[in-house]
């Protein structure tokens, strides 16, 4: 029989090797500037974040537990989170340098992995895994920035999924009572934890996130020129930005994509709804597939859950409980599976739209749309 500790060794492996392939996929075929590129001061280049998934895996497996001395530590500085600012992260080795560098790590790291106690590190392999996913999601919006891949054209690899016609059934109602939120399975990320009960009235959410056809009316209305939508933050930012449209724009089917909290939560206003708590949207989850169509705003402020515990540092998550971050849930096209629940949360401010973000709108059990 084999042993449930071979069963996970094989298990881990497994993804860590197929996640490793999704994430080399997206430079297979850009140039040496096209990695090194910052296209936007908020994101590192993509070569430096190929760089980080192979220092962080180098430093929590190889030095934190395995105990061995720092690997390449020329590296160490460049790669590290806190070491560069992002603007200075754009000197980079060559492109087959970095990768040979993500190979000799891994090479070790599985070496490793066949002798750990891995049935007492599963949490932290696990965790490693989901943080490949989060940094090769980044990889692909910083290509879709450069315009080295165009959201929604034919054959893209940023191509989101097309959506049904749902004129007669535009909303569902999920219905008052209580349901679990969060999530306690080993691959939980700390702020996932631990899970609570919450009670909610009942409500109608939308089937199908907020399309670019139905987006358009907001535009053509004059919506982004009209101070009755908008926050007072959202009308001094959209004043300031000059910004008139999503920063994605694609098939009329497709999800809208590319928006800021602030003109997902104008549009809400516009339509006579609003955007769902974190827990109307998890919840409402549990009735309709929501996974992996666009990152979808809502109304919630991302704080810890009561009895929070940090993990693997306070870093992680604990240095965002700031009440400027907004919830996002769901996922995108672009999220790998080992990322993609409907307790995962993503968390960013407002005024971000560079993301593969979306929204859906809910309204009270006495309202329909």
């Amino acid at each position: 029989m084999i042993s449930s500790q071979t069963l996970l060794l094989s298990e881990l492996q497994h993804s860590m090797q197929q996640c490793r392939s999704r994430t080399l996929a997206l430079i297979e075929s850009i140039d040496y500037n096209t990695f090194c590129t910052q296209a936007h001061p908020d994101f590192s280049p993509v070569g430096w974040h190929l760089g980080h998934i192979a220092y962080t895996e180098a430093l929590w497996i190889l030095q934190r537990c395995a105990g061995y001395p720092p690997l390449l530590p020329e590296y160490h500085r460049l790669f590290a989170q806190d070491g560069l600012p992002k603007s200075d992260r754009v000197r980079l080795p060559e492109i087959n340098t970095v990768v040979e560098y993500l190979a000799t790590v891994r090479a070790k790291v599985f070496d490793y992995l066949a002798i750990a106690p891995v049935d007492q590190q599963e949490r932290l392999w696990k965790w490693l895994l989901q943080h490949e996913c989060q940094h090769a999601e980044t990889m692909a919006i910083v290509l879709a920035l450069i315009g080295q891949a165009a959201v929604g054209d034919a054959g893209s690899p940023l191509n989101p999924p097309r959506v049904g016609d749902f004129e007669s059934e535009r909303m569902i109602l999920i219905p008052g009572g209580s349901f679990i939120q969060g999530n306690e399975t080993i691959e939980a990320q700390d702020n996932e934890r631990p899970q609570h009960e919450v009670y909610l009235e009942a409500y109608w959410i939308d089937r199908q996130p907020v399309t670019c056809a139905e987006y358009r009316s907001f535009i053509e209305a004059g919506g982004y020129q009209d101070r009755e939508w908008w926050t007072a933050e959202g009308w001094e930012w959209v004043q300031k930005s000059g910004i008139d449209r999503p920063l994605y724009w694609s098939a009329d089917n497709i999800p809208v994509c590319g928006v800021s909290w602030y003109e997902a939560d104008a549009y809400a206003k516009f339509v006579g709804k609003r955007l769902p708590t974190e827990a109307e949207w998890e919840k409402a989850a549990a009735f309709q597939n929501m996974l992996g169509e666009v990152w979808q705003w809502t109304s919630t402020w991302f704080d810890g859950y009561s009895g929070f515990e940090s993990y693997p540092y306070p870093g992680y998550s604990q240095t965002y409980f700031d009440r400027a971050h907004r919830v996002l849930k769901g996922g995108s096209w672009a999220t790998f599976p080992w990322a993609m629940r409907n307790s995962f949360r993503n968390w960013y401010y407002p005024q971000v739209r560079e993301i593969f973000s979306g929204f859906r709108c809910v309204c009270s059990a006495g309202v329909r749309s």
